[in-house]
């Protein structure tokens, strides 16, 4: 039977070191639609971002994408975000109902605990396809915490501490979950 389980949380919180650290232990993982979009859209000239309408759907598509591959797989699968942030991009644009979201929420769930990485302000850091602000961190990180939760997820913060703790704490939640 697969797994999933999100990794979410504002932009420099450390998700992505974290998923690489878990891949690297030879768990699954499913990298972040978002920085892949931006990195194909900046080799080809083209700004970062389209409006944010359109972005989050690209982001959607390619979420669902990965959630049906998992589905291949037997185990756990680690996704760094989730149809749901996707789905929370696009009610901030307000370019999906409510009835739609609550649709793609029950056709595409996750396990619990959803795993959020708070900001860190030691660790943040912008580059090519992270412009955000840290302030604009704080806001994410605090809408997916509250997105999250509406659906009826139990969210989970990781711990500011070293990677290799922030490892053990999400195989620790993991396996008391029966992962």
């Amino acid at each position: 039977m697969s797994k999933r389980f999100v990794v979410t949380g504002g932009p420099g919180g450390g998700k992505t070191t974290l998923l690489d650290a878990l891949a690297a232990r030879g768990h699954r993982v499913a990298p972040e639609a978002a920085r892949r979009i931006i990195k194909k859209r900046l080799a080809a000239g083209l700004s970062p971002r389209p409006d944010a309408s359109s972005f989050a759907r690209e982001i959607l598509d390619s979420d669902i994408e990965q959630y049906r591959a998992a589905t291949a797989h037997h185990g756990v699968t680690f996704f760094d975000r989730g149809v749901l942030d996707a789905l929370y991009m696009l009610d901030l644009a307000s370019a999906i109902t409510a009835d739609e979201a609550a649709g793609l929420v029950q056709r595409f769930p996750y396990q619990n605990p959803v795993f959020l990485l708070p900001p860190w302000q030691e660790i943040y850091g912008t580059d090519s396809e992270r412009d955000q602000t840290f302030e604009e961190s704080v806001e994410v990180f605090e809408g997916m915490k509250r997105w999250y939760e509406r659906w009826g997820y139990e969210t989970v913060e990781v711990p500011r501490v070293g990677i290799e703790e922030r490892v053990a704490f999400v195989l620790g939640k993991v396996g008391r979950h029966g992962g």
